[in-house]
């Protein structure tokens, strides 16, 4: 009997891949899995520093080699999964992963640090993008707003697992600076595994992963940046937006835990994780919570928030109490979820689905370009001038950024409401 269009006969290998649902939550799993990979080490920097007697500028560094390596996948890659399809590039990016997990569980020194720090950028990079426009793509909810929210939610869940597994692990069991990576490397397989049951979806391809009849594969290549002029005032708004995200992210996972030990007093690496994972755990809440929330009045609000989460980093710098410590981690995080996912949704909202890999990239391309900025002036000022000193610099820098993301934002919502109007006006006219 022939089986209708659009299915598959039982028995063969397509009528076990996974449908638009299952391809959702992959594609979820692997976001949470970068944001793990990336905040792995956060939690042992300070160990690493005693361990090999590194000074913070070398801590980030060693952080921002992550962003640097993922900014040039971007630049060079950002547009692959338009090409290759989202699923082939989410597996390129959990491979490159899984060879930092073992490149880090195995580290004799410093060296081992940077290359792991490498492969992690180089894998993020390619799955990011992908993983996120997958959301898109295969969200079945009648709400648009829920790939953005539950992009923010399963980084946020990728981070604060990382940030308490990694800080248990630290304290209570053997091999602080490899069981965590050990950990990173079983996750990562169990994710490349859902990866592989995903259908096919590279353009060009049917149903059953073959070739569309009649129809050749687009052949990738490099393409410079290019962001469709409609959507550009959008663009820079969610770029400026995601890019405050992850500058105040850039300086929790950075300098995060030597800052938890200098202000508090505590050395207690379960409990550092925890702190820091309360700032992650924050980002999550706030992203289901404020899931239908309109992308422009969430870029508003998150600069709002950030800026208010800076002067609470300050005060926490200042006075060196624990509590002021856990506020930061609290405004902080809800500020970043709310930057992040309004700039993703302004995106989502606005790019053509044929260049929203590429589109995707390009915001993650800018943001990371000024995380690794920040991570590596706030290291550089920590070692010459204090951590104290060096808070006192970046954070005004960092409001300055959350002013702009905020203002561009409040222009291109009021524009487009002016726009909708218009569009309106001239409907009720020619009726």
């Amino acid at each position: 009997m022939t089986p209708a269009p659009g299915t598959t006969a039982p028995g063969t290998t397509s009528a076990r891949r996974l449908g638009r649902r299952g391809s959702f939550w992959t594609a979820a799993a692997v976001l949470a899995l970068c944001l793990w990979a990336s905040a792995a080490p956060s939690v042992l920097y300070p160990d690493y520093s005693a361990a090999w007697g590194l000074s913070p500028v070398v801590i980030t560094t060693i952080f921002g080699t992550y962003p640097v390596a993922l900014l040039l996948v971007l630049l060079f890659f950002g547009g692959v999964s338009d090409t290759i399809g989202r699923r082939r590039a989410m597996l390129l990016g959990v491979a490159l992963i899984v060879a930092s997990a073992i490149v880090f569980a195995l580290a004799p020194g410093v060296v081992w640090l940077y290359l792991g720090r490498i492969l992690q950028g180089a894998g993020v990079g390619f799955a990011l993008g992908a993983g996120s426009a997958a959301l898109v793509e295969n969200n079945t909810s009648s709400n648009p707003r829920i790939a953005s929210s539950f992009t923010t939610a399963s980084t946020a869940a990728g981070l604060t697992l990382a940030l308490l597994v990694t800080g248990a692990l630290a304290q209570h069991a053997p091999l602080p600076l490899s069981l965590s990576y050990v950990v990173l490397l079983g996750l990562s397989v169990v994710v490349a595994v859902s990866l592989f049951l995903m259908p096919n979806d590279a353009p060009g391809a049917g149903s059953d992963g073959a070739g569309a009849a009649g129809g050749a594969r687009p052949r990738w290549r490099p393409q410079a940046i290019r962001v469709p002029r409609g959507i550009r005032r959008s663009f820079v708004a969610a770029t400026l937006s995601v890019s405050a995200a992850y500058a105040v992210g850039a300086i929790v996972l950075s300098l995060g835990a030597q800052m938890a030990r200098e202000f508090t007093g505590t050395t207690d690496l379960l409990l550092v994780g925890i702190l820091l994972a309360v700032s992650s755990f924050m980002i999550g809440v706030t992203a289901l919570l404020f899931q239908r929330m309109h992308a422009h009045v969430a870029v508003i609000s998150g600069a709002v928030v950030g800026i208010l989460g800076l002067v609470v980093m300050e005060a926490s710098a200042a006075f060196g109490l624990l509590w002021l410590y856990l506020l930061w981690c609290v405004v902080g995080g809800v500020g970043y979820s709310l930057s992040f996912m309004g700039g993703v949704g302004l995106i989502n909202r606005a790019a053509p689905a044929e260049h929203r890999g590429a589109i995707l990239s390009a915001l993650y391309l800018f943001s990371y370009l000024v995380q690794a900025i920040a991570a590596i002036a706030a290291g550089a000022f920590a070692t010459a001038l204090g951590l104290q000193a060096s808070i006192d610099i970046v954070a005004p820098a960092l409001a300055v950024l959350c002013l702009g993301a905020g203002a561009v934002a409040a222009i291109d919502l009021v524009s487009s409401r002016r726009a909708e109007l218009a569009r309106v006006a001239l409907g009720v006219g020619s009726s």
